[in-house]
């Protein structure tokens, strides 16, 4: 048996301000996926720029919000759709991997929000659900839809700006959620949201994969896992959505830290901290309270992408 993992708090960083909940607005998300539960806000899709600023979203309403680094929160663009992911390419324009639309690219700066991939080939998808970029700057997306053990139809897909190709990566996925790459971008972790597990994808030269498995079998909550981060020293952080609970994982699966919510039980999705002195800080969203959580680690988030 393991030793038992390492408990961390959490603290709040910041509360979504009354001024922004939505308490008498239609959303057919919500009637859906929260069977019309009165629903003001559901934030997922942590992201960070370049100067310290997270941003993330509002899914039923279509809305994009920043928060500086000492917590002030701002709407930056309001569009017809359901954005639930966000990642930030290195030149500071934000991808959303949006349910509805598919893929998404926001201008921070204007709050333009344009199509960039609205379908795979001539075929719609199912649902895009999260995203993250490749040191090639290659797009890696999954395309959860309504799948799960049912229905074990999810995708994973890369894109390629440079020659526009799509590639698809994997078709079997019972409900592909968040997806993170380790630090040598050898291994591709995918959460399996309805499988309640996370998937282990061996990445080989020109993004083949072979000999998929399981890295860590979950239990429990009323989701599964949702959003995933990895530290510098190559230990995973997944957000167990349902069960108010973020786990870290070493590289070779072994339970380190149990980080434990202070607010609610929807951990939805987690990012590091990226300036000077926040860099080992897990900010994560807690999505049935409108909060933001963080917890102090002792490694800091490897780098990404966007500040490459």
């Amino acid at each position: 048996m393991f030793a038992p993992p390492v408990e961390i708090e959490t603290t709040v960083f910041a509360e979504f301000p009354e001024r922004f909940q939505e308490t008498n607005r239609a959303s057919e998300w919500v009637r859906v996926m929260r069977h019309g539960t009165p629903t003001p806000s559901f934030l997922e899709g942590p992201a960070f720029d370049r100067d310290g600023n997270l941003y993330f979203v509002n899914i039923p309403y279509g809305q994009i919000y920043r928060s500086t680094p000492n917590g002030d929160i701002s709407l930056v663009a309001e569009y017809d759709g359901e954005p639930n992911g966000l990642a930030i390419h290195a030149d500071g324009s934000i991808y959303i991997a949006d349910y509805r639309n598919g893929i998404m690219v926001l201008d921070p700066s204007t709050g333009e929000v344009r199509s960039h991939l609205d379908r795979a080939h001539a075929e719609s998808f199912k649902g895009c659900n999260d995203l993250t970029f490749h040191s090639d700057g290659s797009l890696w997306f999954t395309d959860q839809g309504l799948t799960g053990l049912h229905d074990p139809t999810g995708r994973v897909y890369a894109h390629n700006d440079n020659d526009h190709a799509l590639k698809q990566i994997l078709n079997t996925v019972p409900s592909p959620n968040g997806l993170a790459f380790s630090p040598d971008e050898k291994i591709l972790y995918v959460a399996a949201t309805r499988g309640n597990a996370i998937w282990r994808v061996p990445v080989l030269p020109h993004g083949s994969i072979n000999k998929v498995g399981i890295f860590v079998q979950l239990s429990g909550g009323l989701a599964g896992p949702d959003g995933v981060a990895v530290d510098a020293s190559g230990n995973l952080f997944v957000a167990h959505a349902g069960l108010g609970i973020v786990w870290g994982f070493d590289r070779l699966g072994i339970p380190k830290y149990l980080i434990r919510s202070c607010a609610g039980l929807m951990t939805t999705n987690c990012a590091f901290g990226v300036r000077d002195g926040d860099k080992n800080t897990l900010y994560i969203t807690e999505s049935e309270t409108g909060q933001i959580l963080t917890a102090k680690l002792e490694s800091e988030g490897q780098p990404l992408f966007s500040h490459s």
